[in-house]
């Protein structure tokens, strides 16, 4: 019988795989994209979809975390409850999508988003029931039919954006794929789940899930208020075109940390099942920790360091922008990464309201820093609001610590030695090379190069 760590560890190899594929497409489609459509419609699509992102994650209800954790094993009941919640939600979050454009349009004084909003709103409820099918795969660690779904799906995307870009239809180029890559999301995984969405009410069972689902819930919801600030802050007081720059740093950032994205959705299947020996789940998270940095650290330094040259080159020099951006957004990734596990195991240990209380911390300082900073510094405002939010990791140490005591002895020099090389984007090389000194001393101290060796050993027999 296969046992859970090679279940595990399969699993993270088919998900690296596909985040790393996604990795060179992803990169690829980005810069074809907006270099054809421009920064001002790319800001609109991004807009649009910061909205829609947000709105998708509110219907979910928490379902899909819900299904995976679930202790006993879900019945064709379970799933089609769950689909028939997804299906309600889905339609309420088109609904009010829509009853709130009159005060978007207010907002932002730009009727040119309404459109791309509109269309993008009509997936909700598909986007919505692709939750419970999905978490049908990830609750057997199937993560091989979920890459491929996922892969063949941006595929489709770039595939059909890239056309459209190229035929001169703009913003309609993205939004049309977005559209199309919903659709075909929710028949490839209910189609590798083999589950066929019907109806079914039992409020016994739907008390159960919004039980569990609302707390999860209303966590990811303020967490994912991160989404709305660029379109909502920046799109107020700075325009489309500026929304278009910080959310492709953003992409380039996302996607750079692909082994982040991962290791989270890992993470809820595989810690669940040492929610019962806290001495396990400790040392698991330690050593999370020191790897996503050690994963993370230096593909976002390599980046940095070459990005000066690189960005202009395959973006055109109107979007330079970005190299400003880059590494305040970085820094926001590589210090979540550390923390990422925390979130994991409170959330696996049904200490939802704790995760809760940080993520609203987080939110206030993230979301009111761009407020105070955005109108006084401009673009550079969105950059210090992230390093203002940092402030918020303290709380949700403290939570874990109540539980047990997590050493950072071993993450903490790697990422003090990483951070500084991310802002050579802003300095091109040699003038920024002093940025590279605290990563060349930790590089040098022979007990951290056997650290890093004993890492990159763990690495190589994982994967085999």
């Amino acid at each position: 019988m296969t046992s859970l760590r090679e279940k595990v560890l399969k699993s993270g190899a088919y998900l690296l795989a596909r985040h790393g594929l996604g990795l060179i497409f992803g990169l690829a489609g980005v810069v074809l994209l907006t270099r054809t459509i421009g920064p001002g419609n790319y800001g609109l699509y991004a807009s649009a979809l910061g909205i829609v992102s947000y709105l998708s994650t509110m219907a979910g209800l928490g379902l899909h975390v819900y299904i995976v954790r679930r202790e006993a094993e879900p019945d064709l009941e379970v799933y089609n409850q769950a689909f028939t919640v997804t299906f309600v939600t889905g339609v309420t979050g088109l609904l009010l999508g829509i009853l709130a454009i009159p005060l978007l349009q207010r907002w932002y004084q730009d009727p040119a988003f309404i459109p791309p909003l509109l269309a993008m709103l009509l997936t909700l409820p598909f986007t919505a029931m692709a939750g419970p099918a999905a978490a049908r795969l990830e609750r057997e660690l199937n993560f091989k039919a979920v890459a491929a779904v996922e892969l063949a799906g941006q595929v489709i995307y770039y595939l059909v954006a890239l056309t459209l870009a190229y035929l001169g239809k703009g913003v309609w180029a993205p939004v049309v794929a977005y559209i199309i890559l919903q659709f075909f999301l929710f028949f490839g995984v209910c189609g590798l789940a083999h589950l066929i969405p019907r109806l079914h009410w039992s409020k016994p069972m739907l008390r159960e899930m919004l039980k569990y689902g609302a707390g999860y819930s209303a966590s990811i919801w303020v967490w994912q208020l991160r989404s709305l600030v660029n379109p909502l802050v920046v799109g107020h007081y700075a325009g489309p075109e500026e929304v278009g720059f910080v959310a492709l740093a953003v992409r380039l950032v996302d996607a750079l940390s692909f082994v982040k994205g991962a290791a989270w959705r890992l993470s809820i299947a595989a810690l669940a099942r040492l929610q019962e020996n806290y001495l396990q789940l400790k040392r698991a998270m330690e050593e999370a920790m020191v790897l996503q940095v050690l994963a993370l650290g230096p593909i976002f330094a390599i980046f940095a360091c070459l990005a000066p040259s690189l960005l202009p080159m395959l973006f055109g020099e109107r979007w330079h922008v970005v190299l400003m951006m880059y590494p305040f957004i970085a820094v926001g990734c590589l210090v979540n990464a550390v923390f990422s596990m925390h979130s994991s195991a409170l959330y696996v240990l049904r200490r939802n309201l704790d995760v809760t209380i940080f993520h609203v911390l987080h939110i206030i300082l993230f979301a009111g820093g761009a407020f105070l900073f955005l109108p006084r510094f401009g673009l550079l405002g969105y950059g210090l609001a992230e390093i203002l939010a940092l402030f918020s990791y303290i709380i949700i140490h403290f939570q874990v610590k109540r539980i047990f005591l997590l050493s950072y002895m071993k993450v903490l020099p790697w990422l003090i030695s990483f951070l500084p090389s991310l802002f050579t984007s802003i300095f091109v090389l040699p003038s920024g090379f002093f940025l590279l000194i605290p990563l060349l001393i930790v590089l040098f101290v022979p007990a951290f190069n056997r650290e890093l060796a004993r890492y990159i050993r763990i690495i190589n027999r994982d994967i085999k």
